[in-house]
C-alpha cells in the first residue's frame, strides 16, 4: 500500500508522520482492495488544523474523510476511525450484495407442503 502525507500552511514533522503511517495502515484490514492512502494536514490561521484522508481502492473506488480542530494527532485519529466506518460500511453491502438471491431456503420449496 502506498501512503503520502502532504501538509499545506504547516510543517509535516516525523512524528505525525510515523503517527498517520501507523494509523492508516489499518485499514486494509477493513476492505482489502485498498491500494494508496494520502493525508493532507492542512493548517489554518489561529491554530486549527484540518486533515483529509483519501483511500484508493481497486477498480475507481475512493474514500474521502475530513477532520477539523486544534490538535492534528486527535484529527488524524478521527479521520481515520470515520474512515473505518465507511470502510466496513461499504464492505458489508457488497457482501451482502453477493448473497442476494442465492439458494432457497430449506423451508421454501423443495415439497414443503
Amino acid at each position: 500500500m502506498q501512503f503520502k502525507i502532504t501538509g499545506r500552511h504547516i510543517e509535516i514533522t516525523e512524528a505525525i508522520r510515523i503517527h498517520a503511517e501507523e494509523k492508516t495502515a489499518k485499514l486494509p484490514k477493513y476492505y482489502d482492495s485498498i491500494n494508496q492512502v494520502e493525508v493532507i494536514i492542512d493548517g489554518e490561521q489561529g491554530g486549527n488544523v484540518s486533515v483529509e484522508v483519501i483511500a484508493r481502492a481497486e477498480h475507481g473506488k475512493v474514500f474521502v474523510v475530513t477532520e477539523a480542530g486544534h490538535d492534528a494527532y486527535r484529527c488524524i485519529d478521527l479521520a481515520v476511525h470515520k474512515l473505518e466506518r465507511q470502510l466496513r460500511r461499504r464492505k458489508g453491502k457488497e457482501r451482502d450484495n453477493k448473497r442476494a438471491g442465492g439458494a432457497p431456503r430449506p423451508s421454501e420449496g423443495l415439497g414443503a407442503e
